[in-house]
């Protein structure tokens, strides 16, 4: 699917949810969005299901129903059925991009995936925000992730840059810089030795 195909479903849902209930809506419809988008990420069969040409339209919109009535949003349930009937709902990945893009540009909110060795606690969180806040003047939608191999630190991720401030990190500089003066060291040390033995 196009950029300019997703945005046009995107602007259109945008448009519908705002009628329905403003930003609150809005933010209501993307979160819906963003947890469906994490199942079919982390679910190859869920993702295979959504995006199959060799599933019967009529028969994926039932299970869609079924999967999702009570769970999501009218509103979000119907956009799934209108994507399912148009081929697209193999591509709400990228529908739900264009549709937060769209939030955050009407909203000045930004996406930030925040990651730790271990879970944060809620003053954390809003210690990360309000720090986030400050220093890029938007309103941070934190998503909190576990990676214990990060031994502790913290990394964030804004739109496609990666901020990486965690331990395993600066150890991996550490190491580098030290790898790099031991090289220096040793180039002058070579010099000094091949110096001598020129005046001998």
């Amino acid at each position: 699917m196009s950029s300019a195909l997703a945005n046009v479903y995107a602007r259109s849902l945008f448009e519908l949810a705002k009628e329905a209930g403003g930003q609150d809506k809005i933010s209501e419809v993307l979160g819906e969005l963003e947890q469906i988008c994490d199942v079919l990420r982390g679910d190859r069969r869920v993702r295979e299901f959504f995006a199959s040409p060799i599933i019967d339209k009529t028969a994926r919109a039932q299970s869609v129903r079924r999967i999702f009535s009570n769970r999501v949003t009218d509103l979000t349930l119907r956009f799934l059925l209108v994507l399912n009937d148009n081929g697209r709902l193999g591509h709400l990945e990228e529908v739900a991009g264009a549709f937060d893009h769209l939030v955050q540009d009407a909203y000045g909110r930004v996406e930030v995936d925040v990651y730790t060795a271990a879970p944060l606690g809620r003053d954390q969180l809003e210690s990360i925000r309000e720090r986030i806040r400050q220093a890029i003047n938007l309103e941070p939608v934190l998503h909190p992730y576990t990676e214990p191999a990060m031994l502790g630190g913290l990394k964030l991720r804004i739109g496609d840059q990666l901020i990486d401030g965690s331990v395993s990190n600066k150890l991996r500089r550490l190491k580098r810089d030290l790898l790099a003066s031991t090289g220096k060291l040793r180039d002058r040390l070579a010099r000094f030795i091949a110096d001598e033995g020129g005046r001998s």
